[in-house]
Formats: structure tokens, C-alpha cells, sequence
């Protein structure tokens, strides 16, 4: 069963369909879309609040003909320490597929093991792949120009991170930039540099030293056509607020480090944001900045990723 845990999930040539389709629903939206997943239903197991991903993953569902199944912690056994090996047994009974917001990445990873049904990734502490993918079609979009090779325009590219490079945004761009070709360098205080365990982690994907890392942000910007940053305070990092607003206030995105970037450089930034924390709002507010682009397409890459997925299940049978 093909499953959407990680940017490298999909081959290279899968990931070049996806964002073709992408850009196909984004075009057709509201005029016709095939009902790729009628007579489905697939669940959303959210153990994470959200905004953009549960409206856009909802929507999608019924964009393309499904009917999207909203489950929290509270709604099912999950919450209560029934196993994760029994709950994607009998759900892989009841829907056609499976969206999972939550903590661990393990527990994605159990999931998908223990069903039968597609599973996506719609964020794990580790990874966030569903956004990345999104950001890295935003980029295409508009570096392909009339060229149909969207994933073909982001080599070469660099992409710097600024603030907490070991936050799961940051990973995944990390995982996708090496697997797309893309440059990157993460900028962050010492104690929020990539993780061991995630360098190991992308050592055995095959990226050993995939990245550059540096305590300076202007280093880290230099010649970069993409300048990224994202919250500094993480679901489940609330109690170090204090001393994670502190150990990061260097490495706020404001006019000036954008200014030395390229000059055609694009801010990027997966919402929600803080301005006058990891963001200024002149930065937020500049023509440089496309976050409500990269927010929008959420809704079409992720019809893109189902239809994928349905389609793989349904050659499966």
C-alpha cells in the first residue's frame, strides 16, 4: 500500500505527476473536478489543533467527491490507549484512507504499517511533508514560467531557514530540498540545530550532510532565492516559551536580513504567524512575501496527494 509519510515517499517521477495535478485542480477548481474519491470516506485523525489543515484536507475530501470523517483524541478508543495497531485495523474496515495529525512520527509510521488503507502525514513532530510539498509547488509556480517541468524548476535553488532549524518545517525542508536538488542553509542558536537523531535520519534517506548549518542568519541568507521561517514556540513546547523567545530574538526575519538575500528572494512562512517574534509584519506585508499563496495551495496539492493515493489503492485491488 502507497502511503504519504515523508517527502521521499513519492519517486521522483510520482512527485512530478503530483504537482502537474496540482496545478491542473488549482486551474479547474470550481468549474470541473473529477470525483476521483466518490463513494469514499476518509478519516481525520487529529490529535493536533489546526486551522489551514483541517479546512483544506476537509474541503479536498469533498472537492473530489469524498466525504471527509473529522475524528479528535476524544472521538475514538485511540484517546483512551486502545492501540495504534487496532485502530488502523478497524478503520481500514470503515474509510478509504487516512489523514493523521499528531506528535510522534512513530506513530504515523505504526499507522501505515497496520493499515490497509493510503495513510498521509499531515504533520508529526518530525516531519511535515503535506506543507513542504505545497511551498515547493508555490516556488515552482512561479520559477517554471510556461515550462510543464514544475519540479524541474527548483534545482539549484537555495532555500535559507531562519530561527528553530529543528522544528519539523524545517526538517522537512531539509529532506525535500536534498531530494528535489535544492541548496539549503539552516540559521539558529546552537541548541536549535538540527537533532543527531535527525541527522541520522537523513543520512540513512541518503542526504548525509544534506545541509548548512550556521549561528548567523545573514550567512545562512546569502544568495538565497527563498528566505523561510516559522513560529518559534511549537505545539507541546509552550512551557519553554520564555526562554525559547529569548535564546531567539537574533534571528527575527526583518527587513534587513531579507534585503540580503537575493533581491528576487521570496518570505516564506507556514502560518500561523507572531509578528515582532520570528517575523516582522513589514516582512509579512512586503511583495515579497507569498504566505497566503503557500496557504491556498495547501488545498491543491492535497487533492493532488489523494488522488494519488486512491489511485495506487484502487490498482492494488
Amino acid at each position: 500500500m502507497k502511503h504519504f509519510l515523508k517527502e521521499t515517499d513519492l519517486t521522483l517521477r510520482e512527485a512530478a505527476g503530483v504537482f502537474a495535478q496540482a496545478a491542473s485542480f488549482k486551474k479547474s477548481r470550481g468549474r470541473k473536478t473529477a470525483p476521483v474519491l466518490s463513494q469514499q470516506t476518509w478519516a481525520m485523525i487529529f490529535s493536533k489543533s489546526s486551522t489551514r489543515t483541517r479546512v483544506s484536507f476537509e474541503v479536498g475530501i469533498h472537492e473530489l467527491g469524498g466525504n471527509p470523517l473529522f475524528l479528535n483524541k476524544n472521538d475514538i478508543q485511540l484517546g483512551r490507549g486502545e492501540s495504534i495497531e487496532d485502530t488502523a485495523r478497524v478503520l481500514s474496515r470503515y474509510v478509504h484512507g487516512l489523514v493523521v495529525r499528531t506528535f510522534d512520527h512513530n506513530d504515523a509510521v505504526k499507522l501505515a504499517q497496520y493499515s490497509s488503507v493510503p495513510v498521509i502525514n499531515a504533520l508529526t513532530d518530525l516531519l511535515h511533508p503535506c506543507q513542504m510539498y505545497s511551498d515547493a509547488f508555490t516556488l515552482a509556480e512561479r520559477w517554471a514560467g510556461r515550462s510543464k517541468n514544475l519540479l524541474g524548476s527548483l534545482k539549484g535553488k537555495k532555500i535559507a531557514f531562519v530561527g528553530d532549524t529543528a522544528c519539523n518545517m524545517a526538517s522537512s525542508w531539509v529532506l525535500g530540498a536534498n531530494y528535489f536538488g535544492m541548496k539549503i542553509a539552516v540559521s539558529g542558536p546552537k541548541g536549535f540545530s538540527p537533532s543527531p537523531a535527525f541527522d541520522a535520519f537523513l543520512a540513512s534517506e541518503g542526504f548525509e550532510n544534506g545541509y548548512e548549518f550556521t549561528t548567523d542568519p545573514y550567512e545562512a541568507v546569502r544568495d538565497a532565492d527563498v528566505v523561510y521561517t516559522d513560529v518559534w514556540v511549537s505545539m507541546g513546547k509552550e512551557a519553554e516559551s520564555a526562554k525559547r523567545l529569548k535564546l531567539l530574538a537574533p534571528y527575527v526575519v526583518d527587513a534587513e536580513l531579507l534585503a540580503a538575500a537575493k533581491p528576487s528572494a521570496f518570505f516564506m512562512h507556514c502560518l500561523p504567524a507572531y509578528p515582532g517574534k520570528e517575523v516582522t509584519q513589514e516582512v509579512l506585508d512586503s511583495p515579497q512575501s507569498i504566505i497566503f499563496d503557500q496557504a491556498e495551495n495547501r488545498l491543491h496539492m492535497q487533492k493532488a496527494i489523494m488522488a494519488f493515493l486512491a489511485k495506487a489503492a484502487k490498482s492494488k485491488r
